[in-house]
């Protein structure tokens, strides 16, 4: 597993909301999500935006053109003086601007910004590896649970046990822990102590001591030393940030490589010796918390192999890697599923032909204890051996390639089993032979379907031109930890066995009830479970919705369907593997992947992925998502925390200081979520849940004399925080918009909605700087000038002028054109980095918190997105005010 980011070990709130949202494990935070496929064919009424002007009277014919033309003229002194007068930061150096490559061609900028997230993203599934179930349960938190005194009965007071696992980091990097302890602990990381618990810590295992660790680019080798005392002996380690930072660890030595989980030592009566990697003394490191571990060159390959076997070689450690000799003798099926009479089993091997013009693949298959069994090549039936026999030999015409092979047998004792063996057809006489079977008695001929094969699809003359056809048994899916082809699936004595076209498959779950299973392997304990171990794509979380929002858009304004396949790949993989992920939650405590959705318990892990998730579905549909929305929307209605009046609000959260607190950010964690949910089911009540919130939050939050939002309203003090948060702000104002999108014009609240979008309109465009963005804190002009609130407000204004919800529209589109262009020439700069991004927030009353810790990072994803979003709208303003001539 990857370790790495920048998790702080008490998470930031927006993440959580700040632990919610940012997935540190391998770097930076991700973004979230909002509705808007309505919006793509969206054009603006010639009478909307003229109609609205004559109105007010303010304008005619070419005055708003040429007005918004003359305020976004940047000249080259002006654009240096704006930004100085507005404290905008110098993030790069002015040469390096998208504007200087791009000019004013948006959608230039578009595919770049888009282009560069997907190039250092690339489409990568989940890696598939054997989790050792005689390890330690990892707990919803996601951390492992190290009994010891349970797992070693033998263990003496006084005795010590070690504890070893591995960590894999691309970069030198640091991940957030957490140790809560049984008895004394000490933590080495490649051989230096970086936590040893204190008297405090041993007596309260209820506890979490919170600490932080260095990594370096590759292998990093962790070992607990656990002393054993009257309280226990162990202790539950993992990761500081469950959502930001869900660490699964892999084992070590050589035959467990590849593996989830850890291992441990057999009781040793004294303490080792560790040195540093490097052979450096430990000195007092611990004797106390210590500063993250060295850094270094990259530990793999053949160093890192010696050094984990010179630590393998000290003593034996469980649990076992190999069978005992007496399951080792035992039948496959056996030592794997156990002995169940009647009961059905699969196993799953691919038959791979490297012929380029196919070939006559021989199946040779000797059972045990099997009364009956079939052979499936590519989910149709290849040979049957009836009850009473012992095996079968079959001879099958195979095209080039990889072939599904499953078996399907029958327990009839306790030692079930078979072997296979794959080879191809020697010569075509023998090519030419029955499909038979082994009895007791002798041979005879089998039951068979080889005219399921075409006959003409395999190259006959492969061996007599001297090409050497070539016939094996492979894996039939990538498992990393798997020794041998087969993957192995049951019992099955209440459930059907799946069916074979059905059965080949990553994705779910097979069978019901109790009987319910996935794949395993033949090792002890093995099961098959995937982890997700890619920085960005594949995870669910809420930055990252609004970031996959920004693409799909633009997929729609460029014509370009990569960028609409990419994200209905990203989605895709969550939803096909959401049932899987709440199967795994159940059956092991924490999945490897959806973990934010399938330890839900905030409207950070679900509204805004689900709300881009449910834009997607709509253009094509994607497998899963109709259940994992409904599961989104049931626990929105159904578990999470109202107020009084019906208001979202938080009674819980990874940090004390969440509890008890409505957040402006929370609209957007919700609201385009219900809206959406409305249009797939036409159930209004999601719509009139979604209006309700706004009308809860703005008498919370709303400040009247500004026209804007608070951050935060908190119960315990009955009073709202008193900071206008431009992230905050922007959230509420841009799920107003995509609300509005899909009110209906007849909805008795629409009215009331408009004219608070107006007010927060009116209250916003106050507070636009002389460059044309807005402030980290709105109200502060000494704050940094924030790249994704000023994307969010240039959003809505264009969207606004668009659709005619503006009485003065042309100032708000001088404010939407000159936001976008300050944004291209202070935030982005040629390569598609974008800059001035808040991280992930927590909240306070005081100011400066926002003001000098909440600093910005380089590509955040709580940003990438809602750029791309603004300059869609400004693009599309600019094309529709050219076309209407005004």
């Amino acid at each position: 597993m990857r370790g790495g980011g920048d998790e702080k070990a008490v998470l930031s709130a927006e993440e959580g909301h700040a632990a919610k949202g940012a997935a540190v494990q391998d770097g930076v935070l991700r973004a979230g999500s909002v509705k808007g496929a309505a919006v793509q064919d969206g054009v603006l009424r010639g009478g909307a935006v003229k109609g609205e002007v004559a109105q007010d009277g303010v304008l005619r014919g070419e005055s708003l053109k040429g007005e918004v033309a003359q305020n976004c003229a940047l000249g080259a002194g002006s654009v240096e003086s704006d930004a100085a007068q507005a404290n905008v930061p110098a993030y790069f150096d002015p040469r390096h601007s998208i504007v200087r490559t791009a000019g004013d061609h948006t959608e230039s900028m578009l595919a770049v910004i888009a282009n560069r997230y997907i190039g250092a993203n690339p489409p990568q599934p989940p890696v598939y590896r054997v989790h050792l179930e005689h390890s330690f349960p990892r707990l919803a938190d996601c951390r492992y649970e190290m009994n010891l005194k349970e797992r070693l009965p033998e263990l003496q007071d006084g005795e010590f046990v070690y504890v070893w696992g591995k960590l894999w980091s691309d970069a030198d990097s640091e991940v957030p822990l957490a140790l809560s302890c049984f008895g004394p602990v000490t933590v080495y990381v490649n051989g230096v102590a970086v936590f040893a618990s204190n008297l405090n810590d041993d007596v309260f295992p209820d506890r979490k001591a919170f600490f932080r660790t260095g990594l370096r680019p590759g292998w990093n080798q962790f070992l607990l030393e656990c002393t054993a005392v009257g309280t226990g002996c162990g202790g539950i380690f993992g990761t500081g940030s469950v959502k930001g930072a869900p660490l699964h660890f892999l084992a070590p030595t050589a035959e467990r490589s590849g593996c989830e989980g850890w291992i441990y030592s057999a009781p040793q009566q004294s303490r080792w010796t560790l040195l540093p990697e490097g052979g450096a003394p430990e000195g007092e490191a611990a004797a106390h918390r210590v500063e993250p571990s060295q850094r270094g060159s990259v530990r793999c390959g053949e160093a890192a192999e010696a050094a984990e076997a010179s630590l393998a070689a000290r003593c034996v450690w469980y649990p076992a890697a190999g069978w005992p000799d007496d399951k080792e003798a035992g039948g496959n099926l056996a030592r794997v599923l156990g002995a169940v009479p009647g009961a059905k089993a699969l196993a799953w091997s691919r038959l791979a032909v490297t012929a380029p013009g196919g070939a006559d693949a021989r199946l040779t298959l000797r059972s045990r204890d099997v009364p009956a069994l079939r052979i499936y090549v590519d989910g149709r039936l290849a040979a049957i051996q009836p009850e009473g026999n012992a095996g079968l030999a079959c001879v099958l015409p195979l095209g080039f390639g990889s072939h599904d092979l499953l078996v399907e047998a029958v327990c009839g004792g306790s030692g079930w089993g078979f072997e296979l063996e794959a080879a191809a057809a020697g010569n075509a006489e023998e090519a030419e032979v029955k499909v038979q079977v082994e009895t007791e008695s002798g041979r005879g001929i089998a039951e068979a379907l080889p005219h399921s094969y075409p006959q003409g699809s395999v190259n006959k003359g492969a061996c007599a031109s001297g090409i050497r056809s070539t016939v094996k048994l492979v894996s039939p899916y990538p498992v990393d930890g798997q020794s041998g082809p087969w993957l192995y699936l049951g019992p099955f004595l209440q459930s059907a066995v799946p069916q074979p076209m059905e059965a080949a498959s990553m994705d779910s779950p097979f069978g019901e009830g109790a009987e319910e299973c996935f794949w395993r392997v033949d090792r002890p304990g093995g099961v098959v479970r995937p982890y997700l171990e890619s920085a960005l794509y594949g995870r669910w979380n809420y930055p990252l919705g609004v970031t996959l929002y920004g693409l799909l858009r633009t997929g729609h304004t460029l014509g370009d369907p990569h960028y609409s396949a990419y994200i209905r790949g990203h989605i895709g993989q969550c939803t096909r593997l959401h049932a899987y992920a709440l199967w795994d939650r159940s059956r092991y405590g924490a999945p490897g992947i959806n973990q934010q959705l399938a330890l839900m318990d905030s409207l950070d892990d679900c509204g805004s992925f689900g709300a881009t998730m449910l834009a997607a579905h709509a253009e094509q549909p994607l497998r899963g998502a109709p259940e994992t929305a409904a599961y989104i929307a049931r626990y929105i209605h159904e578990t999470q925390s109202r107020d009084e009046e019906g208001a979202l609000y938080r009674t819980r959260g990874t940090t004390d200081f969440m509890q008890g607190t409505m957040w402006c950010d929370d609209l957007y964690m919700s609201t385009p979520f219900l809206s959406r949910y409305y249009l797939l089911t036409g159930d209004a009540a999601y719509l009139d849940d979604a209006v309700s919130q706004f009308r809860h939050y703005r008498n919370r939050l709303f400040q009247p004399e500004l026209g804007i939002m608070h951050h935060v309203y908190d119960y315990k003090f009955g009073k709202p925080n008193g900071v206008a948060w431009g992230r905050g702000n922007g959230w509420v104002l841009f799920s107003l918009t995509e609300l509005l999108e899909v009110l209906p014009e007849q909805h008795p609240q629409r009215v009331e909605l408009l004219d608070y979008y107006r007010l927060l309109c009116e209250g916003y465009i106050r507070l636009q700087d002389t460059a044309g963005l807005w402030h980290q804190v709105l109200t502060d002009p000494g704050s940094y000038a924030e790249a994704s609130c000023s994307s969010m407000f240039v959003y809505a204004f264009a969207r606004g002028v668009r659709r005619g919800w503006l009485p003065a529209p042309y100032s708000y589109a001088d404010a939407a054109l000159r936001g976008w262009t300050a944004l291209a020439e202070y935030c982005i700069d040629y390569q598609g980095n974008v800059y001035g991004v808040c991280r992930g927030s927590g909240y306070s009353f005081n100011p400066l918190y926002y003001k000098e810790q909440l600093t910005w990072q380089l590509n955040d994803t709580h940003g990438i997105g809602i750029v791309l979003l603004a300059g869609i709208e400004a693009l599309e303003l600019r094309r529709e005010l050219e076309a209407q001539h005004i």
